[in-house]
């Protein structure tokens, strides 16, 4: 890294903060302007912010790309585009018309307080950004030397002060130019790359062969596990908070149309470079840093710069936003929801949540050391807790009773974990041999099959 290089991430980091800053809420500011920006998305604001903050895994999908090739393309990320396909069709208009501010007030509405206080501990510690803040260290390391733990406490306070500050508006505003970044500096690496090594055949020549298969020589069951994994998709509080600030249902239905292509084409970008990154650096000692090694290897001064802005923008741009839901989970949906907190302290609850957030974010640090490890766990436990009464609150006419939904959520979520626990026995795997995230999905189906009945209408009174 040249003082160039240097010089362009100080600039990010000042303009960052000037944009983030423009807008301040004030103690009396509303739960509408705070969590949702008042519901005035634009289809431009709406696109930029969910593409940018729902990508965040930038290293991880490094890991894949590097470890099985064109797989990330097709096997990691084919199922969440379907999963995001499924939930604009199905759930971005009603969502949208929910008049709602968070999944937990549709949880309510529907069911009890009870499930609502269930589904929000469950969707905070979905939220909690653990793996994006370990990114964050990550890239700190590779890109100035600082020890990880440096990186995470400096990356975390410059993606949070602003939100701090702005809550949603200011998270929209730095996802814009944030949204930026992250593509042009990797349409830049992939430029570079084809120039200076060739294209298709320059791979072919220096890769497995299993890197140009859609499995990328993993079995069909590690591939249904990321399938069932995404569905996830349809429970994803970020996904929902877009469309609930959107003007309107058809900015949010025709947002995510958009935002898919733009995934799309962003993960050609990814897979091919990470793929470069593997036939240039065949013997990474870890595949995590494959981008951050690869960039080193052959970008000059300013370019290698800008590149380091695309990692970096990615990945922040999915700390404030996660950071974000959850300390608005944390303060609206359960303390406040619990102890009957009026709602004029949601901005100052929100900031004690986003405090209490960072410091839990990084717990799961101590007990995993991999971005994907770190996403499948929690992935594989709050899906199958979340996934029937979220969605059913959404679709349909059939409903399960409070109680029994309320049970659902804890049993489907419990039996995962514990399944999930089994990989700590003496034979290193999973109760059965079968993955958690099944066990817990079928019980959740189970519920819903045997008790739901069929409801006229649904109440749009909070309970």
């Amino acid at each position: 890294m040249h003082y160039i290089d240097y010089t362009l991430i100080i600039l990010y980091l000042g303009i960052l903060l000037v944009i983030g800053f423009k807008k301040r809420l004030s103690k009396n500011s509303s739960a509408s302007e705070l969590i949702v920006g008042g519901r005035m998305l634009t289809l431009p604001a709406f696109v930029a912010s969910l593409v940018s903050t729902w990508y965040g895994g930038i290293l991880g999908v490094g890991e894949y790309s590097y470890s099985y090739g064109l797989s990330n393309w097709l096997a990691f990320g084919l199922p969440y585009y379907l999963a995001a396909f499924f939930f604009a069709l199905f759930l971005a208009k009603k969502a949208r018309e929910s008049e709602v501010l968070t999944i937990p007030d549709r949880l309510a509405q529907v069911y009890d307080k009870k499930t609502a206080v269930a589904g929000s501990v469950i969707i905070y510690l979905m939220t909690v950004p653990a793996a994006y803040i370990l990114m964050l260290g990550t890239l700190a390391n590779f890109l100035f030397g600082w020890d990880l733990w440096v990186g995470i406490v400096v990356g975390s306070l410059f993606s949070l002060v602003y939100v701090f500050v702005g809550g949603f508006s200011s998270v929209v505003r730095t996802d814009l130019l944030q949204f930026g970044l992250m593509f042009v500096g990797f349409i830049v690496l992939l430029i570079v790359l084809y120039t200076t090594y060739g294209g298709l055949s320059f791979l072919q020549a220096n890769l497995p062969e299993t890197h140009f298969t859609w499995h990328g020589g993993n079995s069909k069951a590690y591939i249904a596990v990321w399938y069932v994994i995404a569905l996830a998709t349809l429970i994803e509080p970020t996904f929902y908070q877009r469309c609930y600030a959107a003007k309107s249902s058809k900015v949010a239905r025709k947002g995510i149309f958009i935002s898919i292509a733009c995934w799309a084409f962003f993960d050609f970008l990814t897979t091919t470079c990470g793929m470069y990154a593997r036939a240039i650096l065949p013997n990474l000692e870890n595949a995590v840093g494959s981008y951050p090694a690869l960039a080193m290897q052959v970008l000059p001064v300013g370019l290698m710069g800008l590149f380091a802005l695309a990692m970096l923008a990615t990945v922040m741009s999915t700390v404030d936003s996660n950071a974000f839901v959850a300390a608005s989970t944390f303060s609206r949906d359960i303390v406040m929801r619990i102890f009957h907190i009026d709602e004029k302290e949601t901005v100052t609850y929100t900031r004690i949540g986003l405090i209490v957030t960072m410091f839990l974010a990084i717990v799961p640090l101590f007990f995993f050391e991999s971005v994907i490890e770190i996403w499948k766990f929690f992935g594989s436990v709050g899906t199958p807790a979340l996934l029937v009464p979220v969605f059913f609150s959404m679709v349909g006419s059939k409903r399960m009773p409070g109680k029994i939904a309320f049970l659902s959520i804890l049993s489907s979520g419990g039996l995962s974990l514990v399944w999930y626990l089994t990989k700590y026995t003496d034979d290193g795997k999973f109760w059965l041999g079968v993955e958690p995230i099944f066990s817990g999905l079928i019980l959740s189906i189970l519920f819903f099959l045997i008790f739901a009945k069929k409801e006229e209408a649904v109440s749009v009174a909070h309970n």
